[in-house]
């Protein structure tokens, strides 16, 4: 066959070594995309979720290829490579999502200072029901986080959970619990921080109604300024919901930055 019509030729020699490489790394990306913040949410269908983390894959497989295919060449076990990077996913995964928690604490705060503790729908993402105005909070926290490109910082950490947790290696116990109790920390500090406003307003507040209801013992004072409680509480929560959504975006975006980077 004269060469012009010879059909082309493909090197499929490496074929097996590039799919386990692809696979080792949509092992820990999707795990992360799993438990990352908006895209965790259950508002997001599951076969959309898989789709992103497999566009993200894809996107990483770029920058983490070399990574990959040395794992893969290595010729290691592959389900205990896989199992080390669904286990480091997760992890890394949680510490994120434990610190994001911050402004659903900061929320719920909120609600029980102004009276609407009571005012309840169900919220998925913090495991059952939940007060209307943390949920608000926590999505309204998740759209300024986007706008101000701090998930460009989770993935980041994707990138650089390669240098802090090697491919197949498991996630030291201590250091993840060291990392886990930061989080929770820093979690409860950024949610008291974040409600401070309403916490003093609600110290304010009742401290007067407590006084009032000294003087008037025989007037049910409670049930005639409950109204003016949530008034008032929304007016100072609309007055002060930009810092609270910028303050918490950019303790997030420090976070990401002290920790993973």
């Amino acid at each position: 066959m004269p060469a012009a019509l010879a059909p082309p030729s493909f090197d499929l020699s490496h074929l097996d070594v590039q799919a386990t490489a692809f696979l080792i790394l949509f092992a820990r990306v999707g795990t992360v995309l799993m438990l990352l913040p908006v895209f965790s949410e259950d508002a997001v269908p599951g076969r959309i979720r898989l789709l992103i983390a497999l566009g993200m894959s894809i996107g990483l497989w770029g920058v983490l290829a070399p990574l990959m295919r040395t794992a893969a060449a290595a010729g290691g076990a592959l389900p205990a490579v896989l199992l080390a990077e669904l286990v480091t996913g997760l992890a890394i995964g949680a510490l994120v999502k434990i610190v994001f928690s911050a402004v659903s604490m900061a929320g719920s705060i909120i609600s029980s200072q102004i009276g609407l503790s009571s005012a309840l729908l169900y919220d998925a993402s913090q495991g059952g029901q939940a007060a209307l105005l943390s949920k608000f909070v926590t999505v309204a926290a998740a759209v300024v986080c986007m706008s101000l490109h701090v998930h460009h910082l989770w993935i980041g950490a994707i990138i650089e959970s390669y240098r802090t947790f090697p491919i197949g290696g498991m996630p030291p116990a201590h250091d993840f619990l060291r990392a886990a109790l930061d989080a929770v920390a820093r979690a409860m500090t950024l949610g008291i921080g974040l409600s401070a406003p309403l916490l003093v307003y609600g110290i304010v507040f009742n401290v007067a109604l407590g006084l009032s209801t000294r003087i008037a013992p025989a007037i049910q004072l409670f049930f005639i300024v409950q109204p003016l409680n949530i008034l008032l509480g929304l007016a100072v929560m609309a007055m002060t919901m930009g810092g609270l959504l910028t303050g918490f975006a950019q303790a997030m975006a420090a976070y990401m930055q002290t920790s993973w980077n």
